[in-house]
């Protein structure tokens, strides 16, 4: 089992749990209450900053119910936090662009993340043709 130090920010947000058996993804909390207009945009502070174990890398993306309860969308879609940001105060955040008035309350689950070996070295090779099946060249239809 890897073990990861967590530093929290606040102490009004639930301390992160890792529930085996129901996901493998961990919610984030908002540790601040936002307040956002149509169209603004917020860097939402999560609480925590933690040292991931060396070759990993935390995906971080928003709740299945982020969007429906909120009203925000990730604006990076996937953020990435890599092993090199560890830091005291290197905080995790969620960047967020609000389609609508909306009010994010401290202790809101707003995003989820799971951690990641990073990618191994590779090398390209070029090569003039490709052997493998050819789908027509566009998503998994071929059609645009």
């Amino acid at each position: 089992m890897e073990k990861i130090k967590i530093k929290y920010f606040s102490q009004e947000i639930d301390k992160l749990d890792y529930i085996e058996g129901k996901s493998d993804w961990i919610d984030l909390r908002a540790s601040e209450e936002v307040t956002l207009k149509k169209g603004e945009f917020k860097l939402i502070p999560l609480g925590v900053a933690m040292e991931l174990p060396k070759g990993y890398e935390a995906h971080i993306v928003p709740r299945s119910s982020t969007f429906k309860n909120f009203g925000i969308i990730q604006t990076n879609h996937c953020g990435i936090v890599d092993g090199s940001y560890c830091g005291d105060n290197d905080m995790w955040r969620m960047p967020v662009l609000a389609m609508r008035d909306t009010t994010i309350h401290i202790n809101d689950r707003i995003c989820q993340f799971r951690i990641m070996k990073n990618q191994p070295c590779i090398q390209f090779e070029e090569v003039g043709q490709l052997l493998g099946t050819d789908r027509g060249g566009f998503g998994s239809t071929g059609k645009q």
